[in-house]
């Protein structure tokens, strides 16, 4: 988990430490390149300070996009290379977050939530959680599925 944990504070660290030192400084130079691209520190600085229209202003969507994926990939890859990953289907919740971060991202400009803009970064986190679920609940039924089959 230990590995995990760290690709989730910075894509590329959990592979770093997994000695898979290319693909770790791979990622940790995508990270910053879509980062940087996209202006996602200062995004992330304007919507914790709640000025969530300057944010959106702020952002450069077409870089950001690429971020879900990426993070998802990073936190997943880490996870596998720590041996962590060999039961069947258990790429399904970071793929399914990957989607559904994806689509509150691109629906964070305007979506509201009880009328209230989350911006591209809260939003995005509240699709977390049905993406989480959705590939739990999938993995589980996919396994099942085979195990009634054997």
């Amino acid at each position: 988990m230990e590995k995990l944990f760290w690709s989730i504070a910075f894509p590329g660290f959990g592979q770093i430490l997994n000695g898979k030192l290319v693909k770790g400084f791979v990622l940790i130079f995508l990270e910053l390149l879509i980062n940087v691209q996209a202006n996602f520190n200062k995004v992330i600085m304007l919507s914790f300070h709640g000025d969530i229209i300057s944010a959106i202003e702020q952002t450069n969507y077409q870089w950001l996009m690429f971020y879900p994926c990426l993070y998802m990939f990073a936190m997943w890859d880490a996870y596998r290379d720590a041996g962590k990953g060999k039961s069947p289907y258990s790429f399904l919740p970071f793929v399914f977050s990957a989607y559904f971060v994806t689509v509150g991202l691109i629906y964070s400009s305007s979506l509201k939530v009880f009328g209230v803009l989350f911006g591209y970064v809260f939003l995005p986190m509240l699709f977390l959680i049905p993406g989480i679920s959705i590939g739990f609940l999938r993995k589980i039924a996919l396994r099942n599925l085979n195990i009634s089959r054997a």
